[in-house]
């Protein structure tokens, strides 16, 4: 291709980037990514906790469902490159996939870091140059068509560019809003970032006592003024500030919206969700018979968590000290509400720093989502977090990632 060839700038090392890099490459352009951070894909290598849940077994139309944020506008994208080729890409590479509950897909290895390594090996499979410890600081546009970027006083000149510089999550990793203030100053519009999957403060002084205790198989709602606004069943944990864990955090957004809109705002947490009332009774009658001789606080081993016991018998309003065979049937029905609507005050989310994705972003009415491009500024792409769009836990967010950097990158690397 000779001096034909075309020069695509990639901003940003995460997913996204290292997808678009590689496909604007493996499409025939001289690319080159600019990473502000010593490493590529700092926060892939902490998803999933570290095992890297790096996308949904769901069905195309359940995974868009599962973005409340703009989801639609992912139809083309994840069309295009979807769960089973994100699947098919790192087995190519050496990294075969599982699926685990709630259709999570996980490297066989259990190792986020396989997944980063994966990407670097095909960066350098497709020829993509790396550069390192460079902070892009502005889009150089002339004639309504970006011409390249500056890095400080250096100015780097390209026929496209892909903006991929993540939301303002986990900024530790580079997440810290670079790619809105680039995107405004070219005349885009940021929607106001906000923490999307956030944990939860709560006002309870019982609740640090739980630190650390994770619940499975639960079911946990919010209540905005009393009303039930959304639903979840799954893991949650305690931590020394109030909850967090998957149903938490998909919940979050709603809480996070109410609170916001100055509304009283609960979490409530169905313990024994699989039980109809009438089975939660002839449980308990069950237990309480088993533990005749016993008190009260000292019958509950069967039914709880070693550390739940003591809240819970508080929250009863039953002494604890009564021995079991005198507990009234009220005082039984009193225990099972306890049990099924456990209810935590909302005070606040945690701060955007600790959110595990941002809501808002780049305004996807500026973005032809067949292409990736930006409707302002001819040959500017965009990709990944700093995208108006965000899904709910569970792999989505990392698919979104990588279909809009594969749609954006072969855009780029294949311009007429």
């Amino acid at each position: 291709m000779g001096e034909l060839q075309l020069k695509v700038l990639v901003v940003g090392g995460g997913p996204a980037g290292m997808m678009a890099a590689g496909q604007a490459a493996a499409a025939g352009a001289s690319v080159t990514l600019l990473e502000r951070n010593d490493r590529l894909g700092k926060k892939l290598a902490i998803t999933g906790k570290g095992r890297g849940n790096v996308t949904n077994d769901a069905d195309v139309e359940e995974i868009i469902a599962q973005f409340p944020g703009n989801g639609t506008f992912l139809y083309g994208p994840i069309y295009r490159f979807t769960n089973d080729d994100v699947r098919r890409f790192f087995a190519e590479l050496g990294v075969p996939t599982v699926v685990e509950r709630g259709g999570r897909v996980f490297p066989k290895s259990q190792k986020a870091s396989d997944l980063v390594q994966a990407m670097e090996r095909f960066l350098v499979k497709t020829g993509v140059r790396v550069q390192n410890g460079e902070r892009v600081t502005r889009l150089s546009v002339a004639g309504g068509s970006v011409v390249g970027v500056k890095c400080g006083e250096k100015e780097i000149t390209a026929d496209a560019v892909i903006l991929a510089t993540g939301g303002a999550s986990y900024p530790a990793t580079g997440s810290t809003g670079d790619g809105y203030r680039l995107a405004e100053k070219a005349g885009h519009t940021v929607v106001k970032p906000r923490p999307a999957l956030v944990p939860l403060e709560v006002a309870e002084k019982w609740v640090p006592e739980l630190t650390g205790l994770a619940l499975k198989n639960v079911s946990a709602r919010v209540l905005v003024e009393g009303r039930l606004a959304a639903e979840e069943f799954g893991e949650m944990l305690f931590t020394h500030y109030g909850v967090s864990g998957p149903i938490i955090l998909t919940l979050s957004r709603e809480a996070t919206g109410a609170l916001n809109r100055g509304k009283k705002t609960q979490i409530q947490i169905n313990l024994k969700p699989a039980l109809t009332p009438q089975q939660l009774d002839a449980r308990l009658v069950r237990d309480f018979d088993k533990y005749s001789r016993k008190q009260f606080k000292n019958s509950l081993d069967d039914l709880l968590p070693q550390k739940l016991i003591e809240p819970v018998v508080r929250l009863s309003g039953i002494s604890g000290d009564v021995p079991v065979n005198q507990i009234t049937k009220q005082q039984r029905i009193k225990l099972a509400e306890t049990l099924t609507a456990l209810t935590l005050n909302v005070t606040a989310m945690r701060p955007l720093r600790e959110a595990i994705v941002t809501a808002g972003g780049v305004n996807v009415k500026e973005i032809d989502p067949a292409t990736m491009e930006s409707k302002l500024v001819k040959n500017l792409y965009f990709a990944g977090e700093l995208i108006d769009v965000d899904g709910n836990t569970g792999g989505y967010n990392l698919q979104a990632a990588f279909s809009t950097g594969f749609v954006a990158g072969i855009s780029a690397g294949k311009q007429e």
